[in-house]
């Protein structure tokens, strides 16, 4: 696998990513307060999303070929990836509170990091492994986890899953080789997430029921139609193409890293539009996160550094000389 680094626009399209992810969480509140089931609000966030991608990705073919690796890394990311880290967490919500879930499904960070040693050989440096560690306990104070909350095994098992596609998201998403565009790879994944979604919802495996009604958002009335578009365009269409160019630049393990960056924007989203505001706990809990993410961003820094110190210039200048002797 070639070496990546830390880059600026990585780091900008990650962020852009988490933030835009971070949307959907009080997009999709707001139509379940409407009467809308939470299978229902992600299937139609898939599909329209695909549906808007269709075009250009086709554009974006003809100059491209599609190969059986691609095609596979396509069916993966959208059956995994998309729909089923959306089904699981779902799930995992109907037996769980949604900062245990959440939790779960973000610890597939580590998965990451298990999946980079195992596969490519990259053992984890102490200072990524500390980062790590500080964000996860700030995840703690950001999701609120010091009251105390009900564990059913069924829902660990379902917010794993989850941790499981999260983790194929950031790999999938970070395989460059003969690869496809970012906005192609975006709508394969979608376009099979929702064939996949549509297939759930029919067996029953994922109730799908939706309503007209209006919604509330910054405390006033709207269409349903503006969180459905919001979750399509923002949360899915601009969230899966950034979110896919970010982890080509950083890394699967960097970009799962800054994403969780994410959770800081959903918390920050539901208190600008749903009123739900933060406390001293959670704004701590939002400090760890973001340094722990800069212990990461620091010791891959380091990492990419030379190896040793340029020559002085004297002896470039003899090295030159002898070249062209």
């Amino acid at each position: 696998m070639p070496h990546r680094s830390f880059s600026n626009t990585g780091l900008a399209l990650g962020l852009l990513s988490a933030a835009t992810f971070g949307t959907s969480g009080s997009f999709a509140s707001s139509l379940i307060a409407a009467g809308w089931t939470p299978g229902a609000a992600v299937t139609a966030r898939v599909a329209i999303a695909a549906a808007v991608l269709t075009l250009p990705a086709l554009v974006q073919l003809r100059s491209h070929r599609v190969t059986a690796r691609a095609a596979r890394s396509a069916v993966l990311y959208g059956v995994v990836a998309v729909a089923g880290a959306q089904l699981c967490y779902f799930n995992a919500v109907e037996h769980l509170s949604v900062a245990v879930a959440l939790l779960l499904e973000y610890s597939g960070i580590l998965l990451v990091i298990a999946w980079m040693w195992a596969r490519h050989g990259h053992r984890p440096r102490r200072l990524t492994l500390a980062g790590g560690g500080v964000a996860l306990i700030g995840l703690v104070f950001v999701l609120d986890l010091v009251g105390s909350h009900n564990l059913d095994l069924a829902g660990v098992l379902w917010g794993l899953g989850a941790a499981v596609g999260l983790a194929v998201y950031f790999v999938v998403s970070s395989n460059a080789d003969g690869a496809l565009p970012p906005l192609v790879i975006a709508w394969g994944g979608l376009a099979v997430g929702a064939v996949a979604l549509g297939c759930a919802g029919v067996s029953g495996a994922l109730p799908l029921h939706a309503t007209r009604a209006d919604v509330t958002l910054l405390h006033t009335k709207v269409s349903w139609v503006v969180p459905v578009l919001g979750l399509a365009i923002v949360a899915a269409v601009i969230a899966y193409v950034a979110g896919i160019g970010a982890a080509r630049l950083l890394g699967a393990k960097v970009a799962s890293f800054v994403g969780l960056t994410e959770v800081l924007f959903a918390v920050t989203f539901a208190w600008l539009l749903l009123g739900q505001r933060l406390d001293v706990a959670q704004g701590v809990g939002g400090l760890l996160v973001i340094g722990g993410i800069t212990l990461v961003r620091l010791d891959e820094m380091r990492a990419t550094a030379p190896a040793h110190p340029a020559a002085p210039p004297e002896q470039r200048v003899l090295a030159a000389d002898r070249i062209a002797g």
